[in-house]
């Protein structure tokens, strides 16, 4: 698949999780000697959305959410943030949101997640197979959603639908070993994933992981491109990144920042990349623009209210002296 064309349009379908994030304030407190805390929307897939929709996109979300006060909060958020939520469902009983208590500090900085009997598990092959994919330029997901069944299940045949509807296949990688039975399990279907989809985002930790070693997550990127995947994006921190396609490796730097937390950035990043893409933007502008939303995430409170702008973006970019380790 071509890279300069993989993205036709700039709708996406969003598979994953809303949830809630508490931030202590002001800024640079501890949670435990916090007496005021923040609410925001939180939630990798939900902060993607955000992400694509200030940079001018369009999201649907699908996933479930607690039918009490939390759950509703989702909602509300989520229109708030112009986020289509016709495929989320609210789901009863002992299924909680997700909460994530989050310090605004780089640190011994803590995030607290709270994910027993978490909703979002829920979502099922009906959710997904209630989605008309045909009307998206491409289907998002988070690997948080591959966890446990029946999200896992509903995921895959959200996969084999989107193919089918002819829209190519985002994967966030998105490791969080808290979700998983096992580290074997999550290994075996992130492969399986990964094999599945046209672009794949990771860090190098997460490649590891998926190649069962850690100085073996780059041979793993190059071996998702000889398998057919058309992007892949291997992160390295502050080192960079390396974006791979089946004709080139391009390594880039990331944008110096006065960093307030670590959180958010991977969301921030994703939403700015394929935004770029979606534009019709070369492969190398894109990746920079995402680590440049990155770079001004981390420098701000929360996730979903500190994703950038494209007019913010844009402004960043034109003041800044450029990537590093490059």
């Amino acid at each position: 698949m071509n890279t300069s064309n993989i993205l036709t349009g700039n709708r996406f379908v969003v598979l994953g999780r809303a949830g809630m994030d508490f931030s202590p304030e002001p800024a640079g407190t501890a949670i435990e000697q916090a007496t005021t805390f923040s609410a925001s929307l939180g939630g990798s897939s939900a902060n993607i959305c955000v992400a694509i929709n200030r940079h001018g996109g369009q999201t649907s979300l699908v996933t479930c959410v607690s039918d009490d006060a939390i759950g509703r909060f989702a909602l509300e958020q989520l229109d708030h943030y112009g986020v289509d939520r016709q495929h989320v469902r609210a789901v009863g009983g002992e299924y909680r949101n997700s909460l994530a208590v989050s310090e605004s500090r780089l640190e011994g900085h803590q995030t607290v997640i709270y994910r027993n009997g978490a909703a979002d598990f829920q979502m099922d092959i009906k959710d997904v197979e209630a989605v008309d994919y045909s009307r998206f330029s491409a289907l998002i997901t988070t690997g948080t959603v591959l966890a446990v069944e029946p999200s896992r299940g509903a995921a895959f045949r959200a996969f084999d639908l989107a193919r089918a509807a002819g829209i190519p296949l985002i994967f966030d990688v998105d490791y969080r070993p808290y979700s998983w039975a096992s580290a074997e399990e999550a290994a075996d279907v992130y492969s399986r994933a990964g094999e599945l989809c046209d672009i794949i985002i990771g860090n190098d930790v997460e490649f590891g992981f998926m190649a069962g070693r850690h100085d073996a997550g780059l041979d793993k990127a190059r071996q998702l491109v000889q398998g057919g995947a058309a992007i892949v994006v291997y992160k390295m921190g502050e080192q960079g990144a390396v974006t791979l396609s089946a004709d080139q490796e391009i390594r880039t730097g990331i944008y110096a920042a006065d960093a307030l937390k670590p959180t958010g950035a991977g969301d921030s990043f994703m939403g700015g990349f394929i935004a770029a893409l979606a534009e019709g933007r070369e492969l190398k502008d894109a990746v920079l623009r995402g680590s440049a939303c990155a770079s001004m995430v981390v420098s701000r409170v929360g996730c979903a209210p500190a994703m950038p702008t494209t007019a913010e973006l844009d402004a960043f970019l034109a003041t800044h002296p450029g990537p590093t380790h490059s």
